[in-house]
């Protein structure tokens, strides 16, 4: 039974093609199957040496314990580890002689298939260039008789017209001539394209793609044949050992059965026997003879150091004092809002949270647009899995994706309170030394905006203004609906008269000389090389 006279045209190339990389996928599959399991062979192999390793004894010959209990588990010992021995024969055969053999012969499949599937192509190309030749010579030949039939007519026309000159006619006559003649060109060649198609297409269908048939169905039949002879080879592996593994077994049963009772109780008393005889009984001597018995002869003292008891209390002392270094102290109570902490820390703690988040949250993105992509892919290809499997999936990455959207808003809520918080509070902030503008000792000193009850305006009631460290663009508009800050338009353009102290804002002021806080990435800042020290007033 040959594919190429069973399967018939070349529409069933692409099955074919399909069919024999399913083949060697599968070829590659159960390699990697042997793979896996010699793996397994040669971890539990060396599992077993280092076990055996660990209960060898450390000790000489003269110290070894002579006990047959000992001695027959030093024997299943040495048994255990020429069975892991076993083990890595077993792993080291299924590398070279299945697992090995396999991926070389796969390389060769892989070639050969490539070979065949090029010929098959270069034999349909070849054909479909015949029929286009011959559908061209088709074509002409359609053509050209048509304008010898419009030839003709013109003749017919003339020829029987009284008022057309002999010329006319003779021209139009010379003309019908020409054109039956490229007609009859056509027609020959036209005949002698069909032959050539007709004969190639009969070689295409019924040698060319029969024999390349015969050639991919003879490659998959020797993959099949190879694929069963790896089956055997790694069952006669495993086989082979069989009879030294069974060794192995027989020597720990009969250590087993050399395990002798009596004799070890021999040789313990043989050891510790100490060959003196037992001692006899010791006589009663009375000497209460000649003692004065007084009232209190009867009564039995007892030593000073006897019947005393140890004070539980102070046993329980130094117990607890050697167990506490183990116990682990209880960790102060972590709110999930960071409100057990600082402002300006739960500001920061809160920001880290946020970024955290926000780097989950594209994780969770990521992934659900891999999930769609293979959701096409298997609506576009159902043979590599059920599009559906993916959706309880997909519908977990979106929970996620909500769930962490939630939780970003809610310490963006938290941290833009704070900040908001933090400037009505540093409107009221007495002023020190370390609030300064300028690291020039000469010039003044200014911190925070003093605690009194004049606007935020009112705080720079100097002569002179702030000097300009610097300008700034506006990114975005700004509201400034909180007491201190100031309303920008977006790009507006202020003049910067404090940095970011790390809380966020920044100080600015307008042209018209209104002065307040703005959030720091709100703006776009430019500090003047000389604003250091620089005394600069706008």
């Amino acid at each position: 039974w040959v594919w190429g006279l069973s399967l018939g045209r070349g529409d069933q190339f692409e099955n074919l093609d399909k069919h024999t990389q399913w083949g060697i996928d599968f070829l590659e599959r159960y390699a990697k199957f042997v793979k896996e399991r010699l793996e397994i062979e040669q971890t539990y192999a060396k599992q077993l040496r280092n076990l055996v390793k660990k209960y060898c004894p450390k000790r000489s010959k003269d110290e070894e314990p002579r006990f047959t209990s000992c001695l027959s588990f030093y024997t299943i010992l040495n048994e255990l580890n020429d069975y892991a021995g076993q083990r890595e024969v077993v792993a080291e055969e299924m590398g070279h002689k299945v697992y090995g053999e396999l991926m070389r012969y796969s390389q060769d499949l892989k070639a050969e298939r490539k070979h065949h599937l090029q010929e098959g192509r270069k034999a349909q190309q070849y054909l479909d260039h015949c029929w286009k030749q011959m559908d061209n010579s088709k074509k002409k030949f359609e053509r050209e008789c048509r304008e010898a039939e419009k030839s003709q007519l013109i003749y017919e026309r003339l020829d029987s017209d009284i008022n057309a000159t002999k010329s006319e006619v003779e021209k139009a006559k010379s003309q019908l001539y020409l054109r039956t003649h490229m007609a009859d060109e056509s027609k020959n060649e036209y005949a002698a394209q069909l032959q050539t198609f007709n004969g190639e297409q009969w070689k295409h269908f019924n040698v060319a793609i029969p024999q390349i048939f015969k050639n991919l169905q003879d490659m998959d039949e020797r993959r099949t044949v190879k694929l069963g002879e790896s089956y055997r080879s790694f069952a006669e592996v495993e086989r082979r050992v069989i009879p030294i593994i069974s060794k192995c077994l027989e020597g720990m049963v009969a250590a087993a059965k050399a395990v002798d009772e009596k004799r070890d109780s021999t040789i313990v008393v043989e050891s510790f026997k100490s060959g003196f005889e037992p001692p006899g009984d010791f006589p009663f001597e009375d000497y209460s003879q000649n003692i004065y018995r007084t009232g209190s002869d009867g009564t039995i003292s007892t030593p000073k150091n006897e019947g005393v008891k140890p004070d539980p209390k102070h046993s329980m002392g130094k117990a607890k004092n050697k167990l506490w270094p183990f116990g682990k102290k209880p960790k102060a109570p972590t709110l999930e809002d960071f409100s057990h902490l600082p402002p300006e820390q739960r500001r920061k703690r809160l920001q880290q949270k946020i970024e955290e988040l926000n780097k989950e949250l594209q994780k969770e993105m990521d992934q659900r647009d891999a999930l769609n992509k293979m959701k096409d892919v298997y609506e576009k290809n159902p043979q590599m899995g059920d599009p559906s499997s993916l959706q309880p999936k997909i519908s977990e990455t979106i929970c996620n994706m909500e769930r962490l959207r939630s939780e970003i808003h809610k310490n963006e809520v938290l941290r833009m309170s704070i900040m908001h918080s933090y400037i009505v509070l540093n409107s009221s902030v007495s002023s020190s030394p370390e609030g300064s503008y300028t690291d020039d000792p000469s010039q003044e000193h200014r911190g925070p905006p003093q605690p009194d009850t004049h606007e935020f305006d009112d705080e720079f009631d100097d002569d002179d203004p702030l000097p300009a460290i610097g300008h700034c663009k506006a990114l975005y508009a700004f509201d400034g609906q909180n007491e201190g800050t100031l309303v920008m338009k977006e790009d507006e353009v202020l003049y910067i008269i404090e940095e970011d102290k790390g809380d966020g804002w920044t100080r600015a002021r307008k042209q018209s000389g209104e002065e307040g806080y703005v959030p720091t990435s709100y703006v776009e800042i430019t500090l003047e090389k000389n604003s250091k020290g620089a005394v600069t007033y706008i």
